[in-house]
């Protein structure tokens, strides 16, 4: 399987001059074909092949106003034309929206080499149009005896430089297990568990909620387009990147453990971009960040050989009880217990989890995509290991 390994480097003053200029040759060839394809498209109803962009680049090089074009490794401007040539077909395929310009400011810096532009010797990195390798902190090793086959160099809002490294890996499934799980997603704690656990939520953001606001503020105060005001961007920038990092490194630690201790692992299909719309809420709901949480679960558990299964969104969890099937009518979000007449008390979030672990286990027996219904929640309830 094909693996990136992400690392971060330092360039020298030399290297940062030529990646940031390849950044803007790269961004600059990259909206120009777009335009030329949506012109030709509005115009003239005919579609532009790739082949055709990579013409109209050797013409714009010869232009004398784009002559600079030669000046930096052809390699990744061809590669821009081949990521808009895959963004159009996403588009017509209905899998991404029609693609946009980039932007200087808002845009990802990036630039890709394939092997063609780039060395790789003895364990070190030399891009083309270089003379020198680039001063990698390598916080993991390749797999042994790898070779790049692209290296994507790219650098964030913060002035982080970082390669990314696409190498064939193999990556060994975990031993079969019996065990499953329900993951109820939440506010208070992140997840909880059919097994009874809560994780909290650390609320990463929140804990630099007061130094982020001021340094907004300062930024506010200082005046368009000055050089105190791109440098209070980079310290807002900074902030963020610091608690993203920390977000995704909790994400990823939680992840694993779902995937090493369990064979199935079943989570609700939350609408967390209609959710975020609840001005109360959002806030609180982004830093969770739960669409990170399904994606590196999907992904972990397709390498380790488990198996995520993503119940329906509309299935009333919270209200049915994990025990007798008896669901209540209406419950607001500030119930945390509840009583069911049957006579068990439930703990909203754990009783959540439990239906949802019953609800992923009746899809799987039923078939992928069939709503189980209060039945079968209650038959794979009783049935054992999962009995509440």
């Amino acid at each position: 399987m094909k693996r990136a390994f992400k690392f971060r480097f330092y360039p020298t003053d030399v290297q940062a001059a030529e990646l940031t200029r390849t950044f803007g040759c790269v961004r600059l060839v990259y909206n120009k074909a777009l335009a030329v394809r949506a012109a030709a498209w509005s115009d003239e109803q005919r579609n532009i092949s790739y082949s055709d962009t990579s013409a109209m680049l050797t013409g714009w090089k010869k232009s004398e106003d784009l002559a600079f074009l030669s000046e930096v490794s052809c390699v990744p401007l061809q590669q821009s034309l081949r990521n808009l040539h895959g963004a159009f077909a996403n588009f017509f395929a209905k899998r991404a929206r029609y693609p946009r310009f980039k932007s200087k400011k808002k845009s990802r810096a990036a630039a890709e080499y394939t092997r063609s532009a780039f060395r790789w010797r003895d364990g070190r990195l030399t891009l083309a149009k270089m003379s020198e390798p680039l001063a990698i902190v390598w916080s993991r090793p390749l797999p042994v005896g790898s070779m790049p086959s692209t290296v994507t160099v790219s650098r964030d809002r913060a002035g982080r430089w970082f390669v990314s490294m696409l190498v064939d890996d193999f990556v060994e499934h975990h031993a079969p297990t019996t065990s499953a799980v329900g993951v109820d997603a939440g506010v208070t704690a992140l997840v909880t568990l059919s097994t009874g656990e809560k994780i909290a939520n650390p609320r990463h953001e929140e804990k630099e909620r007061v130094r982020l606001a001021r340094a907004q503020r300062l930024h506010a105060r200082k005046q368009k387009g000055s050089n105190n005001r791109e440098k209070s961007g980079r310290k807002i920038a900074r902030l963020h990147a610091r608690i993203a990092d920390r977000r995704t490194d909790f994400l990823h630690k939680l992840t694993t453990r779902f995937v090493r201790e369990n064979q199935t692992i079943v989570i609700e299909d939350l609408n967390v971009k209609g959710m975020l719309r609840n001005r109360r809420l959002a806030r609180v709901i982004a830093d969770a960040s739960w669409s990170q949480l399904r994606r590196l679960l999907e992904y972990k558990a397709a390498w380790r050989g488990r198996q995520v299964i993503v119940v329906d969104r509309w299935l009333p969890s919270s209200k049915i009880c994990s025990k007798c099937g008896h669901r209540v009518g209406v419950m607001s979000l500030n119930v945390r217990e509840w009583q069911c007449p049957c006579g068990d008390v439930h703990d909203r979030d754990v009783n959540a989890a439990k239906n949802i672990l019953a609800a992923g286990l009746a899809v799987a027996a039923c078939g992928d995509g069939v709503r189980p219904t209060q039945r079968e929640l209650v038959r794979h309830l009783s049935e054992p290991p999962y009995r509440g």
